[in-house]
């Protein structure tokens, strides 16, 4: 079996072996898994540009989260080493979410992502006004 290296770019084409090709799905499944979703992305953004928070402020930055489902996310963006939770025993208690050294392995997958979204944007609208 071949050994793979890590900046080695796996598709399923020709070139590449089906057990290559079995283990690159695999790892964008163990990706999809970690950052998927409608949210994980966006709080990751929201840390990154707007640097440390707290809840709330996190809550009124991603616009249309529920408290519930940013408390889950954050609980497992932490989980995964994305996002660092810092809790203050001062009077009143101060929670603080702030991202993680770990969360720049995702900065060029952000930017890529991005970039790749305006495109897309942008051609979907060439192509609508093309229709009318």
């Amino acid at each position: 079996m071949t050994e793979l290296k890590k900046e080695e770019t796996i598709s399923c084409n020709a070139k590449h072996t089906p057990d290559e090709c079995t283990r690159g799905i695999m790892a964008l499944e163990d990706t999809l898994y970690v950052i998927g979703g409608k949210w994980k992305l966006k709080i990751i953004n929201a840390l990154r540009t707007g640097g440390s928070s707290r809840f709330n402020q996190l809550q009124q930055t991603v616009t249309g989260i529920s408290a519930r489902i940013l408390s889950k996310e954050l609980k497992e963006l932490e989980l995964n080493g994305f996002v660092k939770r810092k809790v203050y025993t001062d009077t009143p208690v101060v929670v603080i979410y702030e991202i993680t050294p770990y969360s720049d392995t995702l900065e060029t997958l952000l930017n890529e992502m991005i970039k790749w979204g305006t495109t897309h944007k942008d051609k979907i609208r060439k192509e609508y006004k093309k229709e009318l």
